[in-house]
């Protein structure tokens, strides 16, 4: 079932937030743009820059490193407002430009570097192009139900519907420049 969220204007594909199991959620969307555009939105840190924080909710990259390949790592620090920081990362598994990517995602609450790979969350982003329009799914399987009820109770789902309407709006102006 697709829950859309107040701030995507009227018309706009609706992001969908499923919870398939105690450990997985599966977030999807169609952007309205061609997979190259979107893919490259997703794994260029400074178009990664322009949507992964949800800007509404007071929160602003600090820094944004990847180096998309396998084996390749990734971090995103984040800042809430004029609080703290905290910070995502991970190592790409898999890599195929414009239709695929899998990798690890660690949450770091305090914006040090993680010491641990415990808590380790493994996404399966797949993009698929028809008629011009991408279909984006993320499978992101959690190490236990815990750490999933967790992600929840933090209210992520209102940041990922934010930081999707700030993609689409990404993709709208790529797509159209």
């Amino acid at each position: 079932m697709a829950v859309r969220n107040a701030s995507e204007p009227a018309g706009a594909p609706p992001t969908s937030l499923d919870r398939v199991s105690d450990r997985e959620l599966v977030i999807a969307r169609t952007f309205n743009g061609p997979t190259r555009v979107v893919f490259d939105a997703w794994t260029r840190p400074e178009l990664v820059r322009r949507w992964w924080a949800p800007q509404s909710l007071g929160a602003s990259i600090v820094s944004c490193d990847a180096e998309v390949r396998v084996g390749g790592h990734y971090r995103y620090v984040l800042q809430a407002g004029k609080g703290s920081t905290f910070a995502f990362s991970g190592t790409y598994s898999e890599v195929t430009p414009h239709t695929r990517l899998v990798y690890t995602s660690y949450f770091e609450p305090d914006g040090r570097p993680r010491t641990s790979d415990a808590d380790a969350v493994v996404v399966t982003v797949t993009f698929v192009e028809q008629g011009g329009r991408t279909r984006m799914t993320a499978r992101e399987l959690y190490p236990s139900k815990a750490v999933l009820d967790g992600a929840i109770a933090s209210g992520m789902e209102r940041g990922v519907h934010v930081t999707m309407d700030q993609l689409d709006e990404l993709v709208a102006s790529a797509t159209t420049a």
